[in-house]
């Protein structure tokens, strides 16, 4: 009986145990209470570069349309048709547009413009180009050229309540913008087991994120590139957690710790007897 007694109170503890997970392996960003006692510097790297196969557009305004004739006083590159500074206010929106994609080899090709290699540069320092392009061939002498992304967008699979790609509204965006939009790390998940693929030059890069370490605000792969991967790893125990025996184990075990108590008072009582 005694034998049986010990078994059964074992037992329980390491089911007890095993249903409990230390705060230190799920809590967020440890240490930032000491770090950021005081405010600390942004390092601002979020800015997007422009790869081959993006998409991006591209608006020219002028205040003095009678320079050019080939365009009008405001032109959105990239669309259907023609857009003046009165119908363009009907298309303002960036989904009624279409964009030019970037060539192989990092060129945009812009109708009057010829090609121009932007491969690396950020949107701002692309208009800049686009602009310098124009003044070169004198077709207007104070152009304003804006340039913006239009398929940027990011992967995130794995142990997140929802794997999806993710469209960026913006050129700031951080790996816990899209784990937010995901639904978070699920049961399954580990926090500090996240990997990032990223592809630059023509070279795929890995990146280990830990979101329960404060260090990764500085980390390179905190901002966002577009057609970044995030994956986030499994606990090894995610298939037994998907089971119905460890749903049993786990009901289970407070179950077992009340029949142990019950056994214990039983042995009591005949052994006083």
């Amino acid at each position: 009986m005694k034998k049986l007694l010990f078994a059964s109170f074992a037992l329980a503890l390491i089911l007890v145990q095993s249903s409990c997970v230390s705060t230190k392996k799920i809590k967020y960003f440890q240490g930032a209470d000491s770090l950021y006692a005081q405010a600390q510097a942004i390092q601002q790297m979020y800015e997007m570069r422009i790869k081959p196969a993006d998409q991006i557009y591209v608006r020219v305004h002028c205040d003095e349309p009678e320079l050019l004739e080939i365009f009008s006083n405001e032109v959105t590159l990239g669309m259907g048709q023609r857009q003046t500074s009165s119908s363009s206010s009907l298309n303002s929106s960036l989904g009624s547009v279409y964009g030019y994609t970037i060539t192989n080899d990092g060129k945009v090709i812009l109708p009057a413009l010829g090609d121009i290699y932007v491969a690396g540069m950020t949107t701002e320092e692309c208009a800049r180009a686009i602009e310098n392009r124009i003044i070169e061939r004198n077709l207007i002498q104070n152009p304003e050229v804006t340039v913006k992304f239009l398929n940027a967008r990011v992967t995130i699979i794995g142990a997140v309540h929802s794997p999806k790609v993710v469209s960026l509204t913006s050129e700031r965006n951080t790996v816990l913008d899209v784990l937010a939009q995901s639904g978070d790390l699920d049961d399954t998940g580990l926090p500090q087991k996240i990997k990032l693929f990223r592809e630059n030059n023509g070279e795929r890069m890995m990146y280990d994120l830990d979101l329960t370490d404060v260090a990764i605000f500085e980390s390179p792969a905190y901002y966002l590139q577009q057609n970044d991967l995030i994956y986030v790893e499994f606990n090894k125990s995610k298939n037994i957690k998907k089971s119905s025996f460890y749903t049993f184990l786990g009901a289970g075990s407070s179950i077992l710790a009340l029949v142990s108590s019950i056994v214990a008072l039983v042995f009591t009582l005949k052994r006083n007897n």
